[in-house]
Parts: structure tokens; sequence; C-alpha cells
């Protein structure tokens, strides 16, 4: 059986697909890759990937590319399911033997009320890491003999054994080879990375044990597990030799720090290469492991604040003090880094009062950029499970209709719209600094190149928030 593997249309400059860690329209155009759907597609012969919102595929597009394939796996959240399941039934009408499998982790959390809502469209939910399941699928392996995938059967559902966490990591192909097969790499973007990038994984799963966070508790696990170094340095290598055009590559791991030892063994491999690399980091990580990573070609790093309140951030079961945050940002100046903040509005204790101290907070940090997002409670997450208890959520439509991220957390001292006021609130009071803006005309004048980004992410901005203004809190 031939497989298409979809990131399946949305919106304009929507980025939602198997790599996003949170699904909206963003303020400056971001696409990350599709990585968890490359992963079993380098596996199997004949397959081919289809980024619809990157490639700008609607649906008659994705439609007619799906007609020439066997089985049809897309990736979908638990804001996109309604309308990926209108995607699946489209496919189904064109084409009733397709089989269709919704992998993620909104399906692993909800296997058969996903198999409920989209009867007639979705044949068969995968649970959890999905990468071997679709190679069996597609080799024709009984559907009962297949490790964790759920499925009807005469009414019912069926759920199979669960599948075992992936170990052997060396053993899955390198996903920087099915970007270049199948993929537009010049459009994919992300604003604080150097353009071209790629997105690889050197692991999975993350130890940490924040409460909000969508991926360790729901679909790759907490539990780390890393491939060889040397692994590592042989697509880092192939990426250099085969896509020269890359000028950074993003080990887009949960938290890449979170193996000190395996951070620096990788970094000691790739240094000679003398590639450009970007990683995810807690805030915790130590002035020499962030030397040997910059040392070896590390410039910058994307961290989860979250919150300048000490409290909040226990609340979450962040991990990471203000005070090691404070310092790390630190480090990471002296040493050259720059840092994107990610700042969360609306989590647990959450007051006018911590907003105000959480922006107070970022503009001390004085970062390079910084991502304000919205509370969501996704399903399966510890935060969910306090929302349901506490009766915090005030609706189910994660964003509008144009794809905008809404709040549906409504506290009885702080209200939806309050929190959704605050991240334009908070962006404002960031970027409109004297000192911002004294640092960002400086770059324009010395560099053209950067000029005419910020020009035109400036411009993507107001027109966002121009769009942002026009949405409703949840109700």
């Amino acid at each position: 059986m031939k497989p298409l593997f979809l990131n399946p249309p949305t919106f304009e400059d929507f980025d939602g697909g198997a790599g996003a860690r949170y699904q909206a329209s963003r303020e400056v155009t971001s696409f990350w890759y599709p990585t968890w759907l490359c992963y079993p597609a380098g596996m199997i012969e004949g397959s081919r990937v289809v980024d619809a919102p990157v490639q700008r595929l609607d649906l008659a597009g994705c439609l007619a590319i799906a007609k020439d394939y066997d089985v049809v796996v897309m990736y979908t959240s638990t804001p996109t399911l309604s309308i990926d399941t209108t995607t699946a039934r489209a496919i189904k009408a064109q084409k009733p033997g397709t089989v269709i499998v919704f992998t993620g982790p909104h399906v692993t959390i909800q296997p058969e009320e996903t198999l409920r809502f989209t009867a007639g469209a979705v044949d068969i939910v995968c649970r959890g890491e999905f990468d071997y399941a679709i190679v069996e699928l597609c080799e024709g392996l009984e559907w009962e003999r297949i490790q964790g995938i759920s499925f009807m059967r005469d009414g019912k559902a069926l759920h199979t054994e669960d599948r075992p966490i992936l170990t052997d990591l060396d053993a899955l192909p390198f996903v920087s080879q099915v970007y270049k097969r199948d993929l537009p790499i010049p459009e994919y973007i992300i604003p604080h990375f150097k353009s071209p990038y790629v997105a690889i994984y050197t692991s999975r799963g993350c130890p940490a044990k924040c409460t909000f966070c969508l991926w360790p508790q729901t679909y790759s696990g907490q539990r780390m597990r890393t491939r060889s170094p040397q692994n590592v340095y042989e697509e880092v290598k192939w990426i250099k030799e085969n896509l020269p055009h890359v000028k950074d590559i993003s080990f887009d791991d949960d938290t890449f720090s979170a193996d000190r030892k395996h951070a620096r063994a990788v970094a000691e491999l790739i240094k000679p290469l003398n590639v450009s690399w970007v990683i995810n980091a807690r805030a915790n990580c130590d002035f020499e492991t962030l030397k040997i990573m910059r040392d070896a070609g590390l410039h910058h790093v994307i961290v989860g604040f979250e919150s300048g309140n000490e409290q909040i951030l226990k609340n979450i079961k962040k991990g990471v003090s203000k005070e090691q945050a404070i310092q790390f940002v630190k480090d990471c100046k002296k040493l050259g880094i720059t840092i994107h903040g990610a700042f969360i509005m609306g989590l647990p204790g959450e007051t006018r009062e911590t907003i105000k101290e959480t922006i107070e907070y970022a503009k001390r940090l004085d970062l390079e950029s910084i991502q304000v997002s919205l509370a969501s409670p996704y399903p399966g997450t510890e935060f969910w499970e306090q929302c349901k208890r506490e009766g915090w959520i005030a609706s189910e439509n994660y964003i509008d209709d144009t794809g905008h991220q809404m709040c549906v957390i409504n506290y009885p001292h702080l209200s939806n719209q309050e929190i959704f006021d605050a991240v334009e609130r908070f962006y404002s009071k960031f970027y409109f600094r004297p000192k911002y803006i004294a640092r960002s005309i400086g770059k324009m004048i010395v560099d053209a190149e950067v000029r005419r980004k910020l020009l035109k992410e400036g411009k993507q901005y107001f027109e966002y928030m121009k769009k942002r203004k026009t949405a409703q809190p949840a109700k």
C-alpha cells in the first residue's frame, strides 16, 4: 500500500502540523517542518509527504494528489480536528477505498471519541509514536496485529495493545533526506532563525514535568531517549553536503540540553563541520555546557520562561526559578548566544498583577525576541485535568474561524477577555521600548538583509494584530 503523509490544509499562514507545539496562525509567518510525518515516510517506498499550508495547497489540490495513494496519514490536533475531519471525508468521498489514518496527541488521548466523531471518514487512529505502525499497515499486516492503533469493528472500538516507545532512534531514517525529496525547504521560515533552515530531532521525550506541555504528557513521553552522537553527526554531515543552501539547523528536541552529557558529545562531534545551529533549552543549562555548544556553532536558543511570577512557575511545575533563568540569560549574553523567549498568559495563578510582573520581567531580561501565547489546556495534560476539575474552561474552540489562538480559560477573578488582551499589551510593551527600537534600527542601518527582514516582519505583525482585534473571546 502506497501512503501519502498529509499535513492538511487549514488557514493562511497556519502553523499546526506535525512539528508545531501549538496550533495557530502566527504573528509573523512561521512554519515548522512536519517532522513526525517524515520519519515513517522515509521508511516506505513510494511514499510522499505533502505540507498543504506551506505548499499553499487547498482542499482541491490535496484531493488531486490523494487519489493516487492507498493510505492517507494525517497529523491532527485538538484545535484542528473538525477541519481535518472535513478533509478526510472529502478524500473518502473521492476514493472510498482509501485507508485514512489520524495521528497526534489528541487522538492518542481520545482514540474512541475521535473514531466516533469522524465516523465514516477515519479508519484508524494511531496512539503515540506511529512510525512503525504505518510501516506495518502498508506492508499488509492485519490491523489486529498492529500495536498502538484503534479502529471500529461492528460498531465497537477495538484497541490493540500499546506499542512500546521507541528506544533505538538510530534505526530511523534521516528526515532531512525526506525534506529534500518532498518539501520546499526555502518556504520554511522561523523569524528568529537564519533562513533557510531544517529541523531534526536528536532525542524524543522530555523529563521535565511542566503541567501544560503537550508532547511529553500525551505523545512522546517523559523518558528521554537519544540518538547516538555519531548518528546525529552523520545526518548533520549529510545536510551540509547535500543541502548547501541551508544556513541553520534546528535541533528541535523538546529540550536538547536536558541530557547535558549527550548535548556536549553532539557538540564536540559536529564542531569540525562548522555549521550554525539552534536548540530548545531550559533556563537552567550551565555555563560550561553552553560554552561547549557555542564553540561548536550554537548561536541561538529557544527558552520557555512562561511567567515572571515565582508562584506561577511552581504551580505549573516548571522546575526552573526566576533566579536560575536570570543567570542563564546573563550566561548566554556573555557567550554571544541570542535568546527567543516563550511566555504564556493565563496559567494557573494568573492575575492582573502577575501579568504586569511578567511583562516587566521580560523587559528586564531584554531578549532578542519573544513569543507570547495563551494558556491552552490540551486533553491529556495535567493542566487540562486541573481546568476541567475547577471549571475554568469556557469553550472547546481553541482557534477562531481564521486560525487565531483563542483564550478558552476563564478564571473567576480574571476573564478570558483580559487574558486575550494581555498578549497584545505584552508585545507592545516589549517591542516598542526605546532600547529595543534603537537596537533594531542600528541593525537595519548596517545590514540591508536585516532591514528587509525586519520591515517585512513588522508589516506582518501589524496586519496580524489588526485581524486579531476582530476576534472575540471564547464563550
